[in-house]
């Protein structure tokens, strides 16, 4: 019977859920798209700012330049400067000086090392992106395969709906088949079109959903990829406090705590006053034509001690301690969050695998052969047949949501290899 077609394609379509469609013009494969999306745009900015941070080194890491300076003084307005060349005979006090700094209280030091753990956090705010940008290019990944296999049962089923609105409507004119029913039938070849619409249009958003990650804008909605469904295994029992240590967002906040710390050694050493000595070579004619200015000099702070800097060197390193207390807690529920989802995610698909699809499949096929058999109306088949396809399509939804939360708490759970980190963009 041409009826029980649709149950043996639905069927077919179960067993194609597991095969990608074939490549298309731009065909990528997971590890091809996490390999590019370690070298895009938002791990590029991080980049940037991990060179920013390590140029900071440079400019801390140095004494205070000299100073070079040039003064002519005892200029005479009342009896005038004299004649004869400028720089020999005039009356005029001539002179070449230098003067430099001389840094107390280990300031460069200090000043250093905050530029040196403001590097550290840096590298890890880097790995963190990384680790979120490969994430989000998972997730991509396989929201597309998912939108490929979903257009493609579609598509199966578009083909197999109007062949039997077709055969329904010669039935009609043969007389074996009453309007009534033939409509129905035609009403649900168009739903099921309508849903092929849909998935095409779902297939097309996430190609450029990936292609922003990955970096192939260009006719990114013929993007595909190229791939199946992995088998991991469920979350074991681990050491969240471990994991937690070893994340780079509480490294990162830990980096920023320490750089806080030296800048607050940094404000207390001003209370140590720096030291300015310089000499200079004076040339005056009529008195003599080599002198000799030594000085030194050194602020006064009478009245101030450098009490706004060090209040605002103390309120930031507060404010840093309380950030990295609040990335702890944020990073804590997220990996309990990450270990839950996807222990359960992986238990719900494969529930969907054993007992939920089986039972449509058992269900689908006894609809077709009761109405075979005229044991059942065509309200009853039509309700089996739309039981089997929503099941179908729920039992990948739960892949997706298990391939995304297992590969959420890998990456989470395995620290990135340092190649990862120090790649560099061509």
């Amino acid at each position: 019977m041409l009826e029980s077609r649709f149950t043996r394609s639905l069927l077919c379509a179960c067993a194609w859920l597991a095969v990608a469609l074939p490549a298309a013009a731009q065909s990528l494969t997971l590890p091809q798209a996490l390999q590019e999306a370690r070298a895009n745009l938002d791990v590029a900015i991080a980049r940037g700012g991990l060179e920013a941070a390590r140029a900071d080194i440079l400019a801390a890491n140095h004494a205070p330049l000299p100073v070079l300076s040039a003064k002519v003084s005892s200029i005479d307005l009342q009896h005038g400067i004299g004649a004869g060349p400028l720089l020999t005979r005039k009356r005029l006090d001539k002179g070449v000086g230098l003067d430099w700094t001389w840094e107390r209280g280990d300031k460069r030091a200090l000043r250093t090392r905050a530029a040196h753990e403001a590097v550290g956090a840096a590298q890890e705010d880097l790995q963190d992106v990384v680790v979120q940008q490969m994430l989000a290019t998972q997730g991509g990944f396989y929201d597309l395969l998912a939108a490929q296999q979903k257009l493609e049962l579609m598509q199966a089923l578009v083909g197999d709906a109007r062949q039997l609105a077709d055969t329904a409507g010669r039935r009609v004119r043969a007389g074996d088949l009453a309007r009534q029913d033939a409509n129905r039938i035609e009403i649900e070849a168009e739903r099921v079109r309508a849903d092929a619409l849909a998935a095409e249009l779902d297939r097309q958003r996430a190609a450029l959903v990936l292609a922003q990650l990955v970096g192939r804008m260009p006719q990114a909605e013929r993007l595909a990829v190229e791939g199946g469904w992995p088998s991991p295994p469920a979350p074991g029992d681990a050491d969240l406090a471990l994991l937690l240590e070893g994340r780079a967002d509480v490294r990162a906040a830990q980096a920023r705590v320490r750089a806080a710390q030296a800048a607050v050694d940094g404000a207390r050493a001003l209370r140590r006053s720096d030291v300015t000595v310089g000499a200079s070579f004076d040339h005056y004619p009529g008195t003599s034509n080599r002198l000799v200015e030594l000085r030194a000099q050194m602020p006064l702070t009478w009245g101030y001690d450098y009490q706004g800097e060090i209040g605002r060197a103390l309120a930031q390193l507060r404010q840093a301690e309380d950030q990295l207390e609040k990335t702890r807690r944020s990073a804590a529920a997220d990996l309990r969050r990450l270990q839950l989802e996807a222990a359960t995610a992986l238990a719900r698909a494969r529930h969907y695998e054993t007992d939920v699809l089986p039972r449509a499949r058992e269900v689908a096929q006894s609809a077709e052969i009761a109405y075979q058999k005229g044991a059942l109306p065509l309200t009853d088949l039509l309700d089996a047949r739309r039981t089997l396809r929503a099941t179908l399509l729920d039992a990948l939804a739960t892949r997706v949501d298990a391939a995304k939360a297992a590969a959420a708490w890998q990456l989470r759970a395995e620290p990135l290899p340092p190649e990862f980190i120090a790649q560099r963009l061509p």
